[in-house]
């Protein structure tokens, strides 16, 4: 296995805030230091092996992404140039170059964001028992992976590690976040998926559905955490898109797809994951992101 794959980033002299499912988040007083780790999460569950350069596709998409849509919203990215880091970075710095951001410190929304151009995943499965994604009435006789007349907004709850999330309505998101906030955060999310949708079309690539995060800052909504990757969105190949069935994909559908084919129990403890899964996931990370960006990893 690849010894340059980095599962956990341990920079025992920084403070550690906050470990997520992928990041590993450290407090340095004015800012956040966000890494991405090559960790992978299928079901709200972690694997037991990373995936490689993964934490790196993940930090360079998200910072093209930001800025390419900055003009719709503010983002919390200070810089990702390491050489330009705080001093007490500087000895982890063969780890944080090109998997880490500084960021904006921000009191986090707790929403999970979610813009659906296409009817696949949950969603699909919500359609076909009610006709409904998150309480959001759509047409009759939809087909699987069908494009929605207009993308729909339709937020979550964030889970702990190990916990699902779950989908709500907006009456429960208003009640949760209040109006002018969850009008606001609708309006910018469904405006940045359009951006980035009309771009990546251009590039063979249709963004089905995307998840976004927001934190306030001075009473400024912005865009946080990560936006627009392989692990927060679906990516399909437009050259191979058929409505009607599952797509080609890009993204962690490949390893949902595996875990579903072995009657995973979305539930600890992870399975084995085969190598060929590990290295076919690590490729599709890295060709979408040369796709859409025209850069390499």
């Amino acid at each position: 296995m690849d010894s340059g794959i980095i599962t956990s980033t341990n920079l025992e002299k920084l403070k550690l805030f906050k470990q997520g499912k992928v990041r590993d988040m450290y407090d340095l007083g004015d800012s956040y230091l966000m890494v991405s780790t090559d960790r992978l999460s299928a079901f709200d569950v972690i694997m037991n092996k990373g995936i490689p350069n993964k934490g790196k596709v993940l930090t360079k998409i998200s910072e093209f992404w930001f800025d390419l849509t900055k003009d719709v919203i503010n983002n919390h990215v200070i810089t990702s140039d390491t050489s330009v880091y705080p001093a007490e970075c500087k000895p982890y710095l063969d780890i944080l170059q090109d998997r880490s951001m500084l960021v904006k410190k921000t009191e986090l929304i707790p929403l999970e964001c979610i813009v659906r151009g296409y009817i696949s995943g949950s969603g699909w499965k919500d359609y076909q028992k009610n006709g409904e994604i998150c309480g959001i009435k759509l047409p009759a006789g939809m087909k699987e992976s069908e494009r929605l007349p207009k993308p729909i907004f339709t937020p979550s709850t964030k889970a702990e590690i190990g916990d699902h999330d779950e989908n709500i309505s907006e009456e429960k998101a208003i009640n949760l976040i209040g109006e002018s906030n969850y009008q606001f955060i609708k309006n910018k999310a469904v405006e940045v998926y359009l951006k980035a949708y009309d771009y990546a079309i251009e590039k063979g690539i249709i963004i089905a559905d995307t998840k976004m995060e927001f934190g306030i800052l001075n009473n400024e909504i912005i865009l946080i955490d990560e936006l627009l990757t392989p692990d927060s969105s679906r990516f399909w190949p437009v050259d191979k898109y058929e409505p009607g069935r599952a797509q080609d994909s890009f993204d962690k559908q490949y390893v949902r797809d595996f875990l579903l084919s072995i009657n995973f129990k979305k539930k600890p403890p992870a399975p084995h994951l085969p190598e060929d899964v590990i290295n076919n996931t690590s490729a599709k990370y890295k060709e979408v992101y040369s796709l859409l960006t025209g850069r390499s990893i």
